[in-house]
């Protein structure tokens, strides 16, 4: 219960944070919204998709690309913390050392759903819709926000690791980008070499991002089924992934920030 108690109240320090920087979260949603109108009007004419308009199969990597980039926060925001002398600061008070590390995740959240309906509207403006049913619709969002979740683990333990939002950002951009690009976020995989394919197939954003779409109706149901085992199932391969993540950096970054305190 003190762990919880003292997650929720530095969740709220970290909202707070966002609510008096706002340029925090207007950066995080403007490169998406960006991404959006580029693909949809400019690349959108040049790529087709056979049984699906572009811009309802675009929509599905723009949201996922967006969660992995809006993650890297809270990966950002604790070397930072660290850098300044913040973590100092918390080491003298009567609270659980973890909750740190968990209400800076859980803010996170908050930032997702945010960043989420902004982006719904965008998409909405562009011409992308939902097909489904609103169980499906969802559930998809809620896996959006899990994988989400589980990403942002993995960014805490780089931040505590590197201790330099400048350095964190730049490997973690170095990262990310490629593998954001290296699936089926904005094309299909069918034209790729017969290694990046592979790669693609395996890459468990490419299962994200194909269950996402097809949660939100947005795939061809004509199409042929996919080759590889992931994107057979997507859902199922996207929330083993979840429980990868969370199993493997939850203790790996309570055990660093932990360290970091006694250091």
């Amino acid at each position: 219960m003190s762990v919880l108690h003292d997650s929720l109240i530095i969740t709220k320090r970290n909202l707070i944070k966002l609510k008096r920087v706002p340029d925090l979260l207007f950066f995080a949603t403007l490169s998406p919204i960006m991404f959006v109108l580029l693909f949809a009007y400019v690349f959108g004419s040049a790529i087709d998709i056979p049984g699906v308009d572009y811009k309802s199969f675009l929509m599905g990597g723009i949201f996922v690309q967006t969660m992995i980039f809006g993650a890297s926060i809270t990966g950002s925001s604790l070397a930072e913390d660290l850098q300044k002398g913040v973590m100092d600061r918390f080491r003298s008070l009567p609270m659980a050392r973890s909750a740190v590390v968990i209400g800076r995740t859980a803010a996170d959240v908050g930032n997702n759903i945010v960043t989420i309906t902004i982006m719904s509207i965008t998409g909405l403006i562009v011409g992308w819709r939902i097909t489904s049913s609103f169980f499906e619709a969802l559930a998809g969002y809620v896996l959006l926000l899990l994988f989400a979740y589980s990403i942002s683990w993995v960014m805490a333990f780089v931040g505590l690791t590197v201790r330099s939002p400048e350095i964190f950002n730049n490997a973690s951009f170095i990262v990310i980008f490629p593998l954001t690009f290296i699936a089926n976020t904005f094309v299909p995989i069918d034209g790729f070499p017969t290694v990046l394919k592979t790669i693609a197939e395996w890459n468990p954003i490419s299962s994200v991002t194909l269950a996402v779409r097809e949660l939100f109706g947005n795939t061809n149901p004509l199409a042929p089924p996919p080759e590889a085992w992931p994107l057979q199932n997507p859902v199922l391969y996207t929330l083993i992934w979840v429980v990868l993540f969370l199993v493997i950096f939850v203790p790996l970054s309570v055990r660093k920030y932990e360290r970091t305190l006694t250091a």
